[in-house]
């Protein structure tokens, strides 16, 4: 059911559109912005699945009802915005909730005007007539890129009448998507509650934790305390791996049992207000790290602190992970992990790789509406081959998470097998260094087995 908010801040979403407006005139001199929503998708038999707005479109409007177009003309003199959306239909709304309707669309969005998404094939060839340049998605555009085709050759057959199709096609998602690596204070409020309520679900499932439960137990208390805390989805398919599950890096919560003496990898974030917070902690099921459970540990979380440090405006985007690997390889080394008579120093463990086996991701990715957001990680206008990493700068999010995963081997001394460790923070790039907006939760093993001991 669709809910109108009274504060909806227009204001925030007519800056955002007047900012694509400008880098269209830079870019083209004008033309015309097309982007639509996300489908509504069917589970199966009469059940969909919960509808998810499209991340760009949702950036620029601020609109979450499906079956949405955006058209934005763009020339020196003005931009006009265009909304054309589901009309009002009193059947339609007493099964599926409200709709805000063309009608009431331009006042509450701040737009030019709305028309009803049954009129977007009959108005569009108009709309596109003598336009410069269009500006669209143009990968993963289906099937807008088909409909586009279509407006373009009833266009063509206006051209005795004197209309004149665009000439040029550029892809929308180069400006968007830069926009969107820098979060604006909007943004930010959000992404900072979204971090407290998945950290309150860390805490929730980490009390709850004891031998005998389930993966899934600990999942329903994830659950729980995002959807009660008013988020209004998880971010992503919550992971909850316990034992050897914890070296596998994508397990979902499955009906593994949480045994005494093993550890339990739980890497889960909820979606609040279009944002995406994402946290990962590893705790023992019983509350007690063993020698070994908390000698792996404590190299992950060095190599947690030692990215963080490194995480600050003028930084490149890859010295947080060189940072981690070090430490987690300099660790690796230490327990004997990585064989140092054959390896020999750490520069050449490092240069070989040799740490892969118990480390095969990177330290980071971007954060915001999507877990994995938008935006490049290499300088856009760098002319190395490479391009150069991109630097980082205030008002970036990005995840710091670091981790070790020991499978059973022969060549693994047992004490250390099917230890799979992770430890994930959001981080906030400030004018000093960063923002940890996920810290709500413990990190540390004193704080950790604290918390088990005095769990209510």
């Amino acid at each position: 059911m669709t809910t109108f908010d009274q504060e909806f801040p227009q204001a925030i979403y007519t800056q955002r559109r007047n900012r694509v407006a400008q880098s269209i005139l830079e870019k083209s001199g004008g033309g015309i912005l097309i982007i639509d929503t996300a489908a509504e998708k069917y589970r199966n038999r009469d059940s969909d699945f919960p509808y998810r707005h499209d991340s760009d479109f949702y950036y620029l409007t601020g609109f979450n009802e499906p079956g949405a177009t955006l058209v934005m003309i763009v020339n020196s003199n003005k931009t006009e915005t265009i909304l054309f959306c589901r009309p009002k239909d009193l059947d339609r709304e007493i099964w599926d909730g409200w709709r805000l309707g063309p009608e009431a669309a331009p006042q509450y969005l701040g737009i030019n005007s709305a028309f009803s998404n049954a009129s977007l094939d009959e108005k569009m060839p108009l709309q596109l007539a003598n336009q410069n340049a269009i500006f669209t998605r143009l990968i993963n555009a289906e099937p807008m890129n088909s409909q586009l085709k279509n407006w373009l050759n009833e266009v063509k057959g206006m051209a005795r009448t004197g209309a004149n199709s665009p000439a040029a096609l550029f892809d929308v998602e180069t400006i968007i998507h830069e926009m969107r690596l820098f979060k604006d204070e909007h943004e930010i409020k959000i992404m900072r509650k979204a971090g407290n309520i998945a950290a309150q679900g860390h805490i929730r499932a980490m009390q709850a934790s004891r031998p005998g439960l389930r993966e899934y137990h600990l999942e329903a208390e994830l659950l729980h305390a995002f959807r009660y805390a008013g988020a209004q989805s998880v971010a992503y398919n919550s992971i909850v791996a316990t034992g050897a599950n914890a070296c596998v890096l994508h397990h979902r919560a499955g009906n593994a049992e949480l045994k005494d003496g093993d550890l339990c990898l739980i890497d889960a974030g909820c979606e609040l207000d279009g944002y995406a917070s994402d946290i990962t902690r590893t705790f023992p099921v019983n509350g007690k790290f063993s020698g070994p459970q908390k000698a792996i540990y404590e190299i992950v979380l060095a190599a947690q602190e030692a990215a963080i440090e490194k995480t600050k405006p003028g930084v490149d985007f890859q010295a947080p992970h060189d940072a981690a690997l070090r430490v987690l390889t300099q660790g690796l080394l230490d327990l004997n992990l990585i064989d140092r008579s054959s390896i020999g120093s750490l520069d050449n463990a490092l240069e070989t790789k040799a740490y892969q086996r118990f480390y095969m991701h990177r330290t980071s990715h971007w954060l915001g509406m999507d877990v994995h957001d938008v935006g490049q990680y290499r300088e856009p206008n760098s002319t190395s081959e490479p391009k150069a990493w991109r630097t980082l700068l205030p008002n970036m999010v990005l995840t710091i998470e670091p981790g070790l995963y020991i499978r059973k081997s022969d060549d693994v001394d047992p004490q250390y097998w099917d230890i799979g460790i992770r430890i994930e923070d959001d981080a906030l790039v400030t004018n000093g260094t960063c923002e940890l907006m996920s810290r709500d939760v413990p990190v540390s093993v004193n704080e950790i087995e604290y918390l088990m001991k005095h769990s209510s």
